[in-house]
């Protein structure tokens, strides 16, 4: 079969599948400097039309603009046709040592999708302004974000998001059980991956891999 366009383009799922295929038993591994898309805000994810189903709005226009570009006259240096990352989030409460699911509220986060290396910050402001000129809509929240998350445990969590605090648990006990202790702070995040989506999936197969940072 004659493969197209999309099946040819670079997907990091498939290509670092360490980093977003672990299996649904804890392992630690090393995070490298990264790129991103990202918008940062508080408050209930699950909240109809609230800000942070209004930061994935804003992720993926600009994200795609950029996955398009070579379509126009942006000329990026180095660019490939790439598949958009799946979208990510670091997540935290004030006060908070770790993630209280019952406190939906509380939360502050950062949304998250990935860059190819060869995207930077300048291609990111052009691409935040040629998505407001085209959609008439303000992108001024999307940032360009490196972080280097560096010694994490990970694992595949696979049900809904509400079960996720076993899963964290044992994550917790393997890193203690293996010399490590957790290492969550004001610059470390938990950290969820969504390999699913959960609008297209039943809840007890959704799959989302949950990082916290370890040392």
């Amino acid at each position: 079969m004659k493969k197209g366009v999309k099946d040819m383009a670079f997907d990091f799922k498939k290509e670092y599948k360490d980093f977003y295929n672990p299996p649904a038993k804890p392992g630690i591994l090393q995070i490298p400097n990264m790129k991103f898309l990202a918008v940062r805000g508080s408050g209930d994810p699950n909240e109809e039309g609230g800000e942070y189903q209004q930061s994935i709005t804003l992720l993926y226009g600009v994200a795609y603009t950029l996955r398009m570009s070579h379509k126009g006259d942006r000329k990026i240096e180095g660019y490939f046709e790439y598949v958009v990352p799946p979208l990510e989030g670091f997540w935290w409460q004030e006060n908070l040592h770790g993630v209280d699911y019952s406190k939906k509220d509380s939360f502050q986060w950062i949304s998250l999708t990935r860059l190819p290396d060869f995207i930077s910050a300048e291609d990111v402001a052009w691409a935040k302004e040629a998505a407001s000129k085209k959609k008439k809509i303000d992108y001024s929240k999307v940032k360009y974000f490196e972080y280097e998350e560096g010694l994490v445990v990970q694992c595949m969590h696979i049900g809904p998001y509400d079960e996720e605090p076993k899963t964290v648990k044992s994550m917790e006990d393997y890193a203690l059980e293996n010399g490590y202790r957790l290492d969550i702070s004001d610059k470390r995040y938990h950290h969820e991956i969504y390999i699913s989506d959960p609008r297209k999936i039943d809840a007890k197969k959704q799959k989302t891999i949950i990082r916290h940072p370890i040392a």
